[in-house]
């Protein structure tokens, strides 16, 4: 195969991931604009959230599975199984005719969601050399913050003009290209090879993780934080986690080998990406409520106010791409993007009651820029400092710490959130005045002057507390970066031995 044909193969799989990303990412934000309008449709408006969590908890259980299955398998069957998975799942949710039917299909989605940004981005580690894998993984980056902004916004078009059942069924004609070029072009030698599948260490995981994430899920809103039903399932947690552990020293095959743990690469980018991700998803998720409340923004207008974060995102994981693939050397970016994420958060814990919108976009743009250089970066280091055998399952470990971060972030600021609003509101509101129970726009828009003011001055302070906290939080991760050892990125994707590609041989792109 001439070089020319190399380069046209590798860059058509490259797009059929670009796609598959897309679905991923696209569909954790596309849906919270249509959820209003889901409801009134169906009803079971207290069953609201499920919507989210079952397609959360069943695409962080099966993340370190399809990992392990990559490498078990190959690379390209499981990411069509999981694209086949999460196209049924989506069609499902397009004709669910209630509540209920909608939740368990947003499960099978996310039964395949789980395998789709995992298998990509393991993909990319059997197809580019680390050497050049930088700049392709900071267009992973780049897509993760295009989706963010016009998630919201397609789905409120398909809302506004079509019906919320179109934000499902526009993954299957994007689904179905990404399938037929990955099919086509992204070959593996098949070798029969006998392997032990780790059903028990998979089937404790899977426990653990659904008890972990319901526990942050649930507890405070659902259940009390001090409730039975919180205590059980963070218990049942750690219990199934030890047994876990133990399960997988006497595995024959693991699902999350132990060894990569005394790979301090591995480690180090663990644990940063779990802080990054408790620090930023626990976080970024209040920059909406302080758009709408505090300021008066519609949703869609919030949406698009959050561009400048997505901004510097875009640019600085190109850049940092490009500079990796040039230079060889990664460990200065995600040194220098905590530090300024740090700064990022600083700043938005000074909005009050009167700072401006530009205020907000400007401290947003530094939060993204610091982002940037990090998110990417840490995969690409865990990926060059793994055995090939150990791809999959080392980039879906490095993935699930950052999105139970997320999770565990999002309870922690939460319940700090709700705790001061709680008392801000005390010491304002004269006695026998009760504020609303929730904190919807809506409802704040159509409180009485008075009330109204005293309401968003309130929650312009909340908020102070959680961005002063995940800056914090997050120089701790600048500091552990300093602890990561820079290994000198491989000129080729990987040994000569094991599964090979026909046709996307492993040299530049």
């Amino acid at each position: 195969m001439s070089s020319v044909e190399h380069r046209q193969r590798v860059r058509l799989i490259f797009g059929a991931l670009i796609l598959v990303i897309l679905l991923a990412s696209l569909d954790q934000t596309i849906v919270s604009t249509a959820l209003p309008t889901i409801v009134g449709d169906l009803g079971g408006l207290q069953h609201l959230s499920w919507v989210v969590t079952a397609y959360l908890l069943a695409s962080t259980i099966t993340g370190p599975l399809y990992g392990k299955f990559g490498d078990l398998y190959g690379r390209k069957v499981t990411l069509q199984v999981a694209i086949v998975i999460f196209l049924v799942g989506s069609a499902l949710c397009g004709i669910a005719q209630n509540m209920p039917e909608l939740i368990a299909f947003r499960a099978v989605q996310g039964l395949g969601a789980g395998g789709l940004l995992t298998t990509s981005i393991a993909v990319v580690g059997d197809i580019i050399p680390p050497r050049e894998r930088g700049r392709y993984q900071g267009l992973f980056g780049a897509v993760f913050g295009v989706s963010t902004v016009i998630g919201p916004l397609l789905g409120g078009f398909f809302v506004d003009h079509l019906s919320w059942r179109w934000i499902f069924y526009v993954n299957l004609p994007i689904g179905a290209a990404a399938f037929a070029v990955i099919g086509t072009v992204f070959h593996t030698r098949t070798e029969r090879i006998e392997h032990a599948v780790d059903y028990l260490g998979a089937a404790l995981l899977a426990g653990s993780l659904t008890s972990i994430v319901l526990f942050t899920s649930l507890g405070g809103t659902t259940f009390a934080w001090g409730a039975p039903e919180s205590i059980a399932l963070i218990v049942l947690g750690f219990v199934l986690l030890v047994l876990f552990l133990l399960a997988e020293r006497r595995a024959a095959e693991p699902i999350l080998p132990l060894e990569l743990f005394r790979n301090r690469i591995f480690s180090v980018c663990s644990a940063v990406g779990f802080i990054i991700g408790l620090a930023l998803f626990g976080s970024v998720t209040y920059l909406p409520l302080f758009l709408q409340i505090v300021k008066g923004r519609s949703p869609t207008a919030s949406g698009l106010q959050l561009t400048p974060m997505m901004g510097g995102l875009l640019v600085t994981s190109i850049v940092s791409g490009r500079l990796i693939s040039k230079f060889g050397r990664y460990k200065p970016f995600p040194v220098v993007g905590t530090a300024v994420m740090a700064v990022g958060m600083g700043l938005l814990a000074q909005l009050t009651l009167h700072s401006s919108v530009l205020d907000a976009a400007l401290y947003m743009l530094v939060l993204g820029l610091g982002l940037g250089m990090v998110m990417q970066v840490l995969v690409l280091a865990v990926q060059n400092a793994v055995d090939y055998r150990n791809m999959g399952v080392a980039t879906a470990g490095s993935l699930l710490f950052r999105q139970i971060g997320g999770s565990v972030g999002i309870a922690i600021f939460g319940a700090i959130f709700a705790n001061r609003l709680q008392t801000h509101l005390a010491s304002a509101l004269p006695p026998g005045v009760h504020p609303p129970s929730n904190v919807s726009p809506q409802v704040v828009r159509h409180l009485p002057p008075a009330l109204h003011d005293t309401y968003v001055r309130a929650v312009a302070d909340s908020l102070h507390p959680v961005f002063v906290t995940a800056a914090v939080i997050t120089i701790f991760a600048f500091l552990l970066t300093w602890l990561l050892r820079e290994v000198p990125l491989r000129d080729t994707a990987r040994p000569v031995s094991g599964e090979d590609l026909a046709g996307a041989a492993a040299e530049p792109a």
